[in-house]
């Protein structure tokens, strides 16, 4: 069974994908119970109608137990200017969470939507206790997809021509764009953009978040997609390589920390983090966004 924590936009977007590829069992668990019910209601008409699975809606996390998956992407409200505006509140909502999921479920996998991503995902594995294999934020593939989508637009070709686009580090203004691991056509992206391309692109990764809004009220479609390939991947056993938000413990030179890096992800979650070579510029970055990170966390005072 796949639980989903919230049954907002994003919530209900992942168990749309999920219900519509007939993946697993889908519960949805929500403070307000009829959201969590409406949602069900309407996204069990998507699955297909040869599946045996099903979609049901709670406010009661009991109903979790020996789940295979765990999606959290709960809010205490909406950020308006920056990710990390309601730390305070999130942090508390995912401590709350951390008991209940530690509770009912004893062995799943836990992938991290709510923001601040990496912080969230920092103090719910150290609620949990759980192997850092089984906590995973998923955000980082989500900026490399953004990354992809700029390049592509400054380039005039399409996304298939871009390969290795990754974007590492904090899921927020500190985000590092890894200009030197990608390449269109077999060259290096260094050597199609001049500096002050990559920089108006970098920026236009960070901001990404932003121009959306200027459109429409959040962002969801993106989110949601990647995450139901990191549920398949795990569900189908199939290997996935993605960037997304780990506990570090000496990777990139860093302890104590979650952050955006290249990982493998099988039926059993993380299988390997990869340490991929960096230019100086972007380990210098990763580094600078690793400890804006760490200060986040340390500045959370909670009861």
């Amino acid at each position: 069974m796949i639980s989903i924590i919230g049954s907002g936009r994003v919530g209900s977007s992942i168990a749309f994908l999920c219900a519509a590829s007939g993946l697993d069992d889908i519960l949805l668990v929500n403070r307000t119970k009829d959201k969590a019910i409406g949602e069900a209601l309407d996204i069990s008409n998507t699955i297909p109608k040869n599946s045996r699975i099903s979609i049901h809606g709670t406010d009661d996390f009991s109903k979790m137990i020996n789940s295979k998956i765990i999606v959290i992407t709960a809010s205490t409200g909406v950020y308006l200017k920056s990710r990390t505006e309601m730390i305070g509140a999130q942090t508390q909502m995912i401590k709350k969470i951390a008991l209940q999921v530690k509770h009912y479920c004893h062995d799943t996998i836990v992938l991290m939507v709510s923001n601040p991503l990496d912080v969230l995902t920092y103090f719910f594995q150290k609620e949990t206790g759980f192997s850092k294999t089984k906590v995973i934020g998923i955000a980082a593939s989500l900026d490399s997809s953004r990354f992809r989508y700029l390049l592509s637009e400054k380039l005039g070709i399409t996304q298939s021509e871009i390969f290795n686009a990754l974007v590492l580090g904090e899921h927020g203004d500190s985000m590092v764009p890894v200009f030197s691991h990608t390449k269109i056509h077999g060259k290096k992206a260094l050597e199609l953009l001049n500096s002050n391309q990559q920089k108006s692109i970098s920026i236009g990764v960070r901001d990404y978040w932003k121009s959306l809004r200027n459109f429409k009220s959040r962002s969801q479609f993106g989110i949601a997609k990647n995450t139901f390939d990191v549920i398949s991947a795990i569900l189908q056993n199939n290997e996935l390589q993605i960037p997304a938000s780990v506990l570090l413990e000496g990777e990139y030179g860093e302890y104590d920390v979650c952050m955006g890096v290249p990982i493998i992800i099988n039926k059993h979650g993380i299988s390997k983090i990869q340490e991929i070579e960096l230019n100086e510029y972007e380990n210098k970055s990763l580094k600078i966004s690793a400890n804006i990170i760490r200060n986040y966390i340390n500045s959370v005072t909670l009861p």
